[in-house]
């Protein structure tokens, strides 16, 4: 007799159902979120137990490699499919979640989550932690603009630089506006000083990843879009195709199919990590849009963008510099934009911009 075992974890308690494989329940608990506490209660069928599933979630990153180093044969599952098989159940509790996950071990039907190493995904941290920081920086700016409005005061013309100095100079003469929009100004020089901060620890990473600095070479793919591309895959090897990437990222379409009538194409899936998706959409729009060069990629992309629109053609082209990028990873090899561009010239280009990033942060 074998046992398959579902963990459905929380912060502070995480259900537990043992089950054999016959779908008999032979356990059904809950103890603290601890990796020893779940190993104590599960230690009776350790020499039979041959799976411990868990959803993947917040605390995934620490309690699946623990779980593993005290000797408990642990996957953990995407989220997408456990949901999905999760649904026909009548009630949804903790304990009935664990029972879901549990038989979910039993019959093999589901699709393991990739965890990340503790170095990947301090990396992680640092490139959300930066999204963050700008997000807060530009709703205090938005806010200031929006606010100043009443008084008939516009900003849209302001660049960031003056914005502060322009502010300052519109509501010199009232004294509770001019008290209100030092507040706010210091508070957003503050965030600006440290996103910048941030924002230097990503360059200087960049500058430090051989791969990296091989994305860069691609117009319209800088910084963030590189290291968050390296980071959230990690592993090149766990892609068999590198077209499987952009599905992976969520820019492929969806369809629904139901026999020989019915065979829709629709928008693209936004499954996967919307960081990675924005990034590749931000480099497709800026080789699309600002790059003047010759290149084969972008070229691809206005074809697209004639017969088609702008919108869906940059999409195609974030789609295409997934694969590429996935490529050049596997293979080692360097992007060469235009085909009839001397190798010489391209190599020269690259080094510029490689001294370019590593003189930055020297």
């Amino acid at each position: 007799m074998e046992f398959f075992c579902g963990l459905d974890v929380s912060m502070d308690e995480t259900a537990v159902c043992v089950v054999d494989d016959k779908g008999d329940v032979h356990l059904r608990t809950s103890v603290v979120t601890d990796v020893e506490a779940i190993h104590t209660v599960l230690k009776p069928f350790l020499p039979r137990l041959r799976r411990v599933g868990h959803e993947a979630g917040a605390l995934s990153p620490w309690l699946h490699p623990e779980m593993l180093r005290v000797g408990l044969p642990a996957i953990c599952l995407e989220t997408q499919h456990v949901r999905a098989a999760l649904k026909a159940q009548r009630n949804k509790t903790d304990a009935a979640d664990a029972l879901g996950l549990a038989h979910i071990m039993r019959t093999g039907w589901f699709r393991q989550a990739h965890i990340k190493s503790e170095g990947c995904y301090r990396m992680r941290l640092m490139l959300i932690h930066r999204r963050n920081l700008k997000r807060k920086f530009l709703d205090l700016e938005n806010a200031i603009r929006h606010s100043l409005k009443a008084f008939g005061i516009k900003l849209s013309g302001t660049s960031r630089g003056k914005f502060d100095a322009v502010v300052r100079e519109a509501v010199a003469d009232d004294a509770l506006t001019t008290e209100l929009m030092d507040a706010m100004l210091t508070a957003r020089a503050a965030l600006w000083k440290e996103y910048c901060r941030l924002h230097d620890l990503v360059v200087k990473m960049v500058a430090q990843s051989e791969l990296c600095r091989r994305f860069l070479q691609i117009p319209g793919v800088g910084p963030v879009t590189a290291l968050n591309f390296m980071t959230a895959i990690e592993d090149s090897l766990r892609f068999r195709r590198s077209r499987d990437v952009a599905a992976y990222f969520g820019l492929t379409s969806r369809r629904w199919q139901s026999g020989t009538s019915i065979d829709v194409k629709g928008r693209i899936s936004k499954t996967g990590d919307p960081d990675v998706r924005r990034s590749l959409y931000e480099a497709a729009q800026a080789l699309m849009t600002r790059y003047r060069g010759k290149d084969k990629v972008r070229a691809w992309g206005l074809s697209v963008a004639k017969r088609s629109c702008q919108r869906k053609a940059i999409v195609a082209v974030a789609r295409k510099l997934a694969v590429i990028m996935h490529a050049m990873w596997t293979d080692g090899t360097f992007y060469v934009g235009d085909p009839d561009a001397d190798a010489k010239d391209t190599a020269a280009r690259a080094a510029r911009k490689d001294r370019k990033l590593l003189g930055a942060h020297a």
